[in-house]
């Protein structure tokens, strides 16, 4: 622990490229609700009215008791937070319990924001029905399948990435961040797929990355903490066997830990989904082995020059065409 603590220790938020960036990013799934317990509470009432049990606000305090504990020790003194939650009410409730943690003086702002809310499963009122959707869903796979009269995981794609824009939009404006000596921590409340879409998102996986991810626990958390250049990791607070255990590949792991250390200018060309999906036959040449043209391919420039005596009239140009 006393080298993870070096580790963030040594890249202390500072400004990049004229904008403060967050110290931390931090994606929190609600606390366990009704729906978690028994799936027939969603035939009686409406998804985003859905509560937390007595377990899911326990949970939550236990949440917020652990971030604040996690802020606190590896953040400059006068640190901030600033909480986005999702419009249900079991998001709703979860910051409430896990606000219990924070003084007043700590929280900058706090934002309900729709488009991180949970995904439309659709009409769920009849039970029958939703047994067929979602065996309907394991054939068709989890990220492109559309509930009927609801949302695919794709849907929900777009609109976070409409969020993450504004998102980007506060920050190069220093909207949510006015004091450079303080680390400002991001506190997204919302749910489980919605969390694994924004990360999916962010770290560019592929849409076979995301159906290998598995899902938050109740009240659980993922930590995206500022690297040296610029760059937000999951390697950095969590070790290598979480990341194993939520569903990441030795490849993805091993993108988590070059962005530690990387700027958001660099390119990491050794990450196999970005080239080598795609172009895995690729010959180990340079254009100029592939390059053979004889004496007759080679077109050489012409260089004249005229004089202002000189005349060369059209029957004297011969083109081969």
């Amino acid at each position: 622990m006393e080298e993870l603590g070096l580790k963030r220790n040594q890249h202390h938020n500072s400004p990049h490229h004229g904008r403060l960036l967050p110290k931390r990013i931090i994606l929190v799934r609600h606390g366990e609700s009704e729906g978690n317990l028994d799936t027939s509470a969603y035939s009686t009432t409406p998804d985003n009215k859905i509560p937390l049990t007595p377990l899911g606000k326990s949970q939550a305090r236990s949440a917020g008791a652990r971030l604040h504990d996690l802020i606190s020790r590896y953040s400059s003194p006068n640190w901030r937070a600033y909480f986005y939650v999702s419009p249900y009410e079991r998001t709703r409730s979860t910051l409430r319990e896990m606000g219990r943690s924070f003084s007043k003086r700590r929280i900058i702002g706090v934002r309900e924001e729709s488009r991180v809310r949970e995904q439309d499963f659709g009409n769920f009122q009849v039970k029958e029905r939703m047994q067929a959707i979602r065996e309907a869903r394991e054939r068709f796979g989890g990220f492109f399948y559309r509930f009927p009269e609801g949302e695919s995981a794709a849907d929900v794609f777009d609109r976070v990435s409409g969020f993450l824009e504004s998102l980007w939009r506060d920050i190069d404006y220093n909207r949510l961040h006015n004091d450079p000596a303080g680390d400002l921590n991001l506190i997204i409340i919302s749910h489980g797929l919605t969390s694994r879409v924004f990360l999916m998102k962010w770290f560019k996986w592929t849409v076979e990355q995301f159906e290998h991810l598995n899902n938050l626990g109740n009240c659980e958390f993922r930590v995206m903490e500022l690297g040296h250049g610029g760059e937000y990791s999951l390697a950095i607070h969590h070790t290598d066997e979480e990341l194993q255990e939520w569903g990441l590949s030795p490849e993805m792991i091993e993108d988590q830990k070059w962005r530690f250390r990387a700027s958001r200018s660099d390119w990491n060309e050794r990450c196999p989904w970005y080239l080598d999906e795609f172009f895995d036959n690729l010959l180990e040449t340079s254009d100029n082995e592939d390059e053979t043209l004889d004496d007759e391919q080679q077109i050489l420039p012409l260089e004249t020059s005229l004089d202002e005596d000189e005349t060369i009239d059209n029957e004297q140009i011969l083109i081969d065409s």
